[in-house]
């Protein structure tokens, strides 16, 4: 080992993960810690119930992860990553016992809302599906152009920016009926902010074009076979990982000629001496989570739920938005929103023999600190009626459980920080760089970095290229 490394990164998440193995297979010498006992950040998989039922305490269904460049450019499944499908993708249900879905076929999901808004659903979507992967690699590597790396379709990118940047609510209107509305603004409320925020149409085509692309799939086993695999493929290019090791200052780490960190801003700037560098970063709403351990599979009244691995749940996208709007301004929730995921329908390994494991989220604000376990189960029991009587235990979350889950997640903020106005695109702050800090040698690859959050390892992919451009200049 040189007396120098080369680069130390800070938290063994997706992306701390992601950046130390874009350094070590070009040859870099790099060494990763990670506070907690085993690495994973928000893609982990734990015992939170009773013996045998595993979960996944944040990310478990990961469009994004099958999409990203960076994963799809490793060999990971080597090192044990598989990913599974359901039937479909993601159903929305409705009180009458009908269905929204988003299924792999375009004209399965258009049908499914409806003959008044399936052709506005395929002009919507299919113009862009044909340029998929290439679509996903220049969306998901916007980060490489501010490192000097351009698109390699700004054409398509451009026609998808057209509707992309609108609000989620402006392109509803295409629609004339509920479902397809509902479905949209779930779509769209995956970053936790109103439908009328700016760019969230483009949060909304992302996940649907994945989703007819790649699948919404879960990984065998739970997310954290999707960290275990990156932490494998980095041993084996001969990296180092350390758990279990909380860094509280940047001179308790090696020494190194670059340092990563997959923290959030805040904490980077404790970390390191930046002091207020980040006063401006905002975070955002936070969750009420539940993982259930069942009897036996959630008794969906509509049918297409039953076959999802990830099932939406409100009726309307007034509810979806009111939803939003109340934890973003900090009211307590009321009818909540809620995004449900069932991995067991596809990995029977996660539960015994005919059990089932389950999630359930709705959103609240930062640092709320109720229990809105009856509201979630109210609003589950309306769909599938008989649920509460397949509970064999359950562990809910609110944002203090979360923050101390995952120091990453202020005041219970998955998203690493707040997903409106202009922070949803200039994320931590409007930089040429945004990787980059104030200290030469240090540098941000968490989810407060562009293109922000989700498993799919991209924020620590564009950190790496800003790190080793700077140590080639060094070489």
């Amino acid at each position: 080992m040189p007396s120098i490394l080369d680069a130390v990164v800070v938290g063994a998440g997706p992306n701390g993960l992601t950046a130390a193995v874009e350094l070590a297979r070009r040859g870099y010498a790099v060494e990763i810690f990670e506070a907690l006992d085993t690495v994973g950040g928000g893609a982990r998989t734990e015992e939170l119930t009773l013996p045998g039922f595993r979960h996944d305490p944040c990310s478990a269904a990961h469009p994004l992860g099958i999409t990203s460049p960076a994963f799809r450019s490793m060999p990971l499944e080597r090192h044990g990553l598989e990913w599974l499908h359901s039937g479909l993708p993601m159903a929305h249900p409705f009180p009458d016992g009908s269905a929204a879905v988003l299924a792999r076929s375009v004209a399965e999901t258009a049908a499914s809302l409806g003959m008044r808004d399936a052709g506005s659903y395929r002009r919507l979507v299919e113009p862009h599906l044909a340029r998929w992967d290439q679509l996903a690699e220049d969306f998901l590597g916007l980060g490489s152009a501010l490192n000097g790396r351009l698109p390699q379709d700004l054409v398509s990118l451009a026609r998808f920016g057209l509707t992309g940047l609108q609000p989620a609510s402006w392109v509803s209107r295409r629609f004339r009926d509920e479902k397809a509305r509902a479905l949209l603004g779930g779509l769209a409320a995956h970053v936790i902010a109103p439908t009328s925020t700016f760019a969230t149409a483009g949060i909304a085509l992302v996940f649907a074009l994945a989703g007819h692309a790649r699948g919404w799939p879960v990984a065998r086993g739970g997310s954290q076979s999707v960290s275990d695999a990156l932490a494998g493929y980095l041993r084996e290019l001969g990296g180092t990982v350390h758990t279990g090791v909380e860094v509280k200052r940047l001179d308790e780490l090696p020494p190194a000629r670059a340092y990563i960190f997959d923290t959030s801003p805040t904490a980077l700037a404790r970390i390191a001496g930046l002091g207020h560098a980040y006063a401006g970063f905002r975070y955002g709403p936070s969750l009420f989570k539940i993982d259930y351990a069942l009897d036996g599979p959630v008794p969906w009244t509509a049918e297409p739920a039953r076959r999802a691995t990830t099932v939406h749940i409100a009726p309307t996208v007034g509810i979806i938005d009111d939803a939003m709007r109340r934890a973003v301004a900090g009211r307590d929730p009321d009818r909540p929103f809620l995004i449900t995921v069932q991995p067991s329908i596809v990995d029977p390994g996660r539960a015994p023999e005919g059990k089932h494991t389950f999630w359930a989220y709705g959103h609240v604000p930062n640092g709320w600190q109720g229990d809105a376990t009856e509201l979630v189960e109210r609003q589950i029991e309306r769909f599938a009626p008989g649920f509460r009587d397949l509970v064999l235990a359950r562990a809910t979350a609110g944002p203090p459980e979360l923050a101390q889950r995952n120091a990453n997640y202020v005041g219970g903020d998955i998203a690493c920080g707040a997903a409106s106005g202009l922070q949803l695109m200039l994320r931590p702050k409007l930089a040429r760089v945004p990787y980059a800090t104030a200290h030469p040698a240090v540098f941000l690859c968490s989810s407060a970095t562009p293109p922000g959050p989700g498993v799919h390892g991209m924020s620590g992919h564009h950190a790496a290229r800003a790190v080793w451009r700077r140590l080639s200049l060094g070489r």
